[in-house]
Parts: structure tokens; sequence; C-alpha cells
């Protein structure tokens, strides 16, 4: 899949702007501060209906704007998809052929992203809500059924959060209503879990080849799924987890209300990534780190490929200066040929011929887009 033309009204510092894309690579070259980062993430909150970079909807809205509005184009293998997406005070308001979507889940998925930055090395660095929020971003571009699993374990998990409160005040006594709880996050829980570590066992295997490829073999990049769930029940289905997860809300019932706060369950879940063994987080040099999280971050194109059929649209946020040649080579060999991609940069130097042919070249500037005349050298 490819992203033909977008369109942007007043979100952040675009007034208006109607940009026609190539469908293999995209430069967008200006200077900091022009709206570089801003278009790539206007594509991304076109896919996923969120920002990678902040919380705050209102911040995406160009400033004393009520709304900011993208829409696109996507050019599948048979057909062609019209996307829009509202973003204003109310709330969001997404559309995919002209029709509106009743749930933001309904609406992910028909273009896939992935986007590669600088900090996306706080995969590997950072804390362990990073990692569940990039599995949880990622997966759910690939799988509506994920996506509205971990949706309604959130949703219950802040109800029993808030009710685990009140018998913490003694502003409530019910404990049949806490089993309630329990048993619906238990069954959502265990469908998150199943799901999570299905994928990332697809995604290790992608991994661990692009890892052996950097390291010419040296080292080999393992994941392990962290849960509060021993080991030997996490190879279990679906039920099965469902009923551990049932015994330990049941086991833990006093600590949590104490607390008030739910304890056990996905929401507390970490990823390891291991190479040769150790712990790249813990032990890793800052080499093995850079490695470990550019091969988890290429690792996503061939699996959404394996589970979508089609490539995702893959954006580079001004990394190429935070790699050194070889991880650059390995990052721009990938991609080439058959990923429609999104660069930034501030220098066409940047830019390396022999490797990336014939790209388009755009100029921001302030809030304008334009096709540029510059060629790479």
């Amino acid at each position: 899949m490819y992203l033909s033309e977008l369109q942007l009204d007043h979100y952040r510092n675009y007034e208006q702007v109607d940009v026609h894309f190539s469908p293999d690579i995209n430069v967008l070259i200006g200077e900091n501060a022009q709206g570089k980062t801003n278009l790539l993430e206007a594509i991304y909150v076109l896919a996923l209906a969120r920002s990678h970079r902040t919380n705050n909807d209102r911040e995406l809205i160009q400033w004393d704007g009520e709304y900011a509005k993208i829409t696109g184009v996507v050019q599948r293998q048979i057909d062609h998809i019209p996307l829009e997406l509202v973003i204003s005070q109310k709330g969001k308001k997404a559309k995919f052929n002209h029709l509106e979507q009743a749930k933001l889940s309904q609406y992910i998925g028909q273009l896939n992203v992935v986007l590669f930055a600088p900090e996306d090395l706080n995969i590997v660095k950072g804390s362990p809500a990073v990692r569940r929020r990039f599995i949880d971003m990622e997966f759910g571009q690939m799988s509506a059924k994920y996506l509205y699993n971990i949706s309604q374990y959130k949703a219950i998990l802040k109800q029993r959060n808030q009710y685990l409160k009140q018998l913490q005040r003694r502003q409530a006594k019910d404990l049949v209503y806490l089993g309630v709880l329990s048993d619906q996050l238990a069954a959502y829980g265990a469908e998150v879990t199943v799901a999570r570590r299905a994928f990332l066992q697809q995604m290790e295997k992608w991994a661990q080849k692009l890892h052996q490829e950097i390291t010419k073999e040296r080292e080999v990049l393992t994941f392990k799924y962290q849960s509060q769930m021993p080991d030997d029940q996490l190879t279990r289905d679906v039920e099965g987890i469902y009923q551990q997860f049932q015994a330990l809300y049941e086991a833990q019932q006093t600590r949590e209300v104490e607390q008030g706060t739910t304890l056990i369950g996905p929401h507390r879940d970490d990823v390891l990534f291991l190479v040769n063994g150790k712990d790249v987080q813990s032990f890793g040099s800052q080499g093995q780190q850079r490695t470990t999280a550019l091969s988890v971050k290429l690792a996503e194109i061939d699996l959404m490929k394996e589970q979508t059929g089609e490539y995702p649209v893959l954006l580079l946020d001004d990394v190429l200066s935070e790699l050194d040649d070889l991880r650059q080579t390995h990052l721009l060999k990938t991609f080439q040929n058959k990923v429609q991609t999104f660069l930034t940069t501030t220098s066409l130097e940047n830019v390396k011929k022999e490797i990336i042919s014939a790209p388009r070249v755009f100029t921001v500037t302030n809030g304008t887009v334009t096709v540029a005349d510059a060629a790479i050298n």
C-alpha cells in the first residue's frame, strides 16, 4: 500500500496543504521547526487516530483553530481508499470510503505505518510502559480483534481500579461486583496475553534475521515476554490463561483492595530484549541497544506484510544522522524498492545517492510544501 495524496486543514502549523506523493521514496527537506515532523505526524495520525508525540489532541489543531482535518488516499493492490479524520474539542470523527465509523477501532488498519524516530531507542532503554504502548500500537494496526480486546481491557481496568479505590476508602463493600469486574478483566486479559505472545514470536523471527545480518552473525537477538504469571502458565491457551487470571485475582484480592489498584494483568507486563542471552537494556552497549531498536523496528515491516498481505508505509523522522554507515545502509536496504518511504532531513547531504534512487524531494518552509528541483548528489 502507499499514500498517494494528503490534505491538511488547520493542522499544527499548516493552514492548508495538498500534497501528492511518490509511491517510492519521498524526501522532506527543511530547517528545523518548519513542519517536516508535523507532516510525518499527520500521516501517522491519519493511520492510527492518535499522535506519537502528544496525548493532547488540542495540540494538533492550529493555534486559535476550532478543528484540524486530515484527508488522504490510500492505494492498495486492488483498490484505493479515501480516509478522513477530523479532530475537534468534541472528539474525533473518522471516515473511510466516505462512511463515518462508529468506533475508531473500525477505522484503524486501513493505512498501516511504521514510524522510526530517534526516540525509538526508548523501546529498548525506556520503561515497560513504553514497550507496552509500542506493542499495542503496532499490533493494533494488524489485528482488529487485538485492538478491540486491548481497548475493552483498558476500559474494564479503569472501572475496576475506580471500584478498588472505593473499596479501599470504604465507600463501597460489594465484593460480588468486584468479582464480576475481575471475571471480565480476566477474559480480555487472556485474549491480550495470548495475542501478544503470538505476535512477538513472529516479530522475533524477523528481528533475529535482521540483527544477525547487521552484526555479521556475532549476536543473536531473542525476546522474552515478562508477566506476573509463571512461564509455564503463559504457554497455555486462552481458556487456561483466563482461569489462571481468575485464580490470581482471587488470591490477590485483599492486597488489591488495600492498595486500591489492579496488581495483575497485561497492563503490567513487559518484553525483554536479549542479546546472546543477556538483557540488552541492563548489560548491552549503546551500539547493541541501537542495533536492537533498529532490528525491532525493521521487523515490523515484514511482519505487517506477513499479517496483512501489504507492506506498510515507512516514516523516517531524522534518523539517518543518528545511525552510523553500517546501520544506515541496512536501514535503507531494507525498504528500497518495496516500501513507500517518507524521510525528513535538514540537508540532502545526509542522503546517499548510491542507496536511494529517484526520490521525490519536497521543500518544507513555514507550513508550506513544494516540490523541490534539488537532486541528491
